[in-house]
């Protein structure tokens, strides 16, 4: 069997030292088939919070995806030197921006978890592979995604103004509504999805949306 191929799993082509692959069996270039898509759901929506809403859930069930059956190791492996990215910073980095949106939104007293003074980049220098790093790197994720979704919850009006202090946009402490920070989250999640396509590519050659 070559390097990186999966049994039972559609190998489209070789990409370095590892072969591409992919669960998918209907669309080649998916990352799982249609009926298995968590994403996928029958409820359509039809406002702007609501395709607000659906769409980060989108990305973050995306991010998550792509770390899927990853090890310690994996999940901390810098793929493209020199930059320090690895989907474990990855995930660090992102539960630092869900902070981020109830810091700015709600005036929340959520202090950055990994990035200091000292180390701007901690939320990638800190990934490290060690299981541990790994499960707390989830853990945390989850929890803030659970935060920022119960303030999402209670907040109707997408032109609420921010509480807390905005450094958004070219004069920080300015004014920013609710639905500016959404559409930042999810181009920050769709960002980082990119990059996390790559990442896992060139981990063990899995490919697919």
């Amino acid at each position: 069997m070559a390097s990186g191929e999966h049994p039972g799993e559609a190998v489209t082509a070789e990409a370095s030292d590892t072969a591409r692959w992919t669960k998918a069996t209907v669309y080649p270039d998916m990352w799982v088939d249609p009926d298995d898509d968590p994403r996928e759901t029958d409820t359509q929506p039809v406002d702007e919070r609501g395709i607000l809403l659906d769409y980060l859930r989108s990305y973050r069930l995306t991010f998550e995806m792509k770390c899927a059956g990853l090890n310690a190791e994996q999940m901390a492996r810098r793929s493209v030197p020199p930059s320090t990215m690895s989907l474990l910073g990855l995930v660090r980095h992102l539960t630092e921006d869900e902070r981020h949106l109830r810091r700015v939104m709600a005036g929340e007293d959520a202090p950055k978890l990994y990035r200091t003074e000292e180390d701007r980049d901690g939320d990638f220098n800190g990934a490290v592979a060690d299981q541990a790093v790994v499960d707390e790197a989830w853990r945390a994720w989850r929890a803030e995604i659970e935060s920022t979704d119960r303030f999402l919850a209670g907040v109707t009006d997408l032109a609420t103004r921010n509480a807390g202090f905005s450094d958004y946009g070219p004069e920080p402490g300015g004014q920013v509504q609710l639905r500016d920070i959404l559409v930042a989250q999810i181009a920050e999640y769709a960002r980082h999805c990119g990059h996390a396509d790559l990442l896992r590519e060139r981990i063990d050659g899995r490919v697919g949306q």
